[in-house]
């Protein structure tokens, strides 16, 4: 463990008793053992803290610290921790509270990112799973390209799979703290860490191995793309105008950062934000002259059904 590389495992609970059980130990069965784990209680009201604590004592000392979140919901406790993070460690990784990690999970993240330098974030494929860790379908792997075109419009991998090498969490830590400072928040803490580190110019992994147990249930603040179902639940809200929403709160997150974005990105983002007062024929032409895509031809369509309705 001495000389393995520290991986800073950052966790956002809020009510998590229920299922937080099996992820911790989850993360204790890691085959990297190089690990700490920063757990942000948003307010919870259950035995979340209890376990938290209890879990600390089991995992040695030192390792597992509690903190309160801001109180503000999943994406900005999760933006709390990025911004607290002390860059004491070789890498971050994101968790939530009601997964079940795979034993290589964080091993094959590390081992993944070695070749890619600094600048870098990696993702993963994962098992969709019911409350009773019953699986039944695997989340997609993406078809094309992953960049900042596919990140405005697009989210390709789970925050709970996310690990970034140390530049990556440094910059995503000061990214985090301006936005505090900006009261400014993206609609999520995932897709805006795909958009920040691919627009600043860094590699974009995505593993096509499994490395979790996704667990679905009722509190699931947004869940898995996985199946035709929550594809025509996202379909829906994209053209019902929930998709123009999450971007008019990610174009001012990314406004307030534009100078972490390389020149090519800024073109880019410059080509999204015109689309925000363009519907029917002038959308269709200004997505085309921005060059955003999503993964599947389905995805595209839908993308441009959005646009000629005036809701991207």
């Amino acid at each position: 463990m001495r000389d393995a590389p520290r991986v800073d495992i950052l966790l956002a609970a809020h009510e998590g008793a229920r299922f937080l059980p099996a992820q911790l130990d989850s993360i204790l069965a890691q085959d990297h053992r190089a690990w700490s784990l920063t757990v942000s209680d948003d307010g919870s009201r259950d035995d979340t803290a209890a376990l938290v604590e209890a879990f600390a004592h089991r995992a040695g000392a030192g390792r597992v610290r509690l903190v309160r979140g801001p109180g503000r919901g999943a994406t900005a406790n999760f933006l709390s921790l990025l911004a607290g993070w002390d860059g004491g460690a070789d890498f971050v990784a994101l968790a939530d509270q009601d997964d079940v990690w795979f034993p290589a999970k964080l091993g094959a993240a590390i081992r993944a990112l070695g070749p890619c330098g600094g600048l870098a974030l990696y993702g993963a494929r994962t098992v969709v799973t019911d409350a009773l860790l019953r699986p039944y379908a695997l989340s997609p792997c993406p078809h094309r390209p992953l960049g900042f075109r596919n990140a405005l419009v697009q989210n390709v991998a789970g925050g709970n799979t996310m690990v970034l090498p140390a530049a990556a969490a440094g910059l995503a830590a000061a990214a985090a703290r301006r936005l505090r400072t900006a009261g400014v928040e993206p609609a999520a803490h995932d897709w805006w860490l795909y958009q920040l580190v691919s627009g600043a110019g860094g590699a974009v992994l995505h593993d096509p191995v499994p490395r979790l147990l996704y667990r679905q249930h009722g509190a699931n603040l947004v869940g898995a793309n996985a199946g035709w179902r929550a594809r025509m639940v996202r379909a829906r809200g994209l053209v019902a105008g929930r998709f123009a929403a999450w971007n008019r709160q990610n174009r001012l997150a990314l406004a307030a950062l534009r100078d972490l974005l390389s020149a090519e990105a800024r073109a880019a983002l410059d080509g999204f934000c015109a689309l925000a007062d363009l519907s029917g024929w002038p959308a269709l032409r200004a997505l085309d002259r921005a060059g955003l895509y999503r993964q599947t031809h389905a995805g595209d369509l839908s993308l441009r059904l959005a646009a000629w309705l005036g809701r991207v």
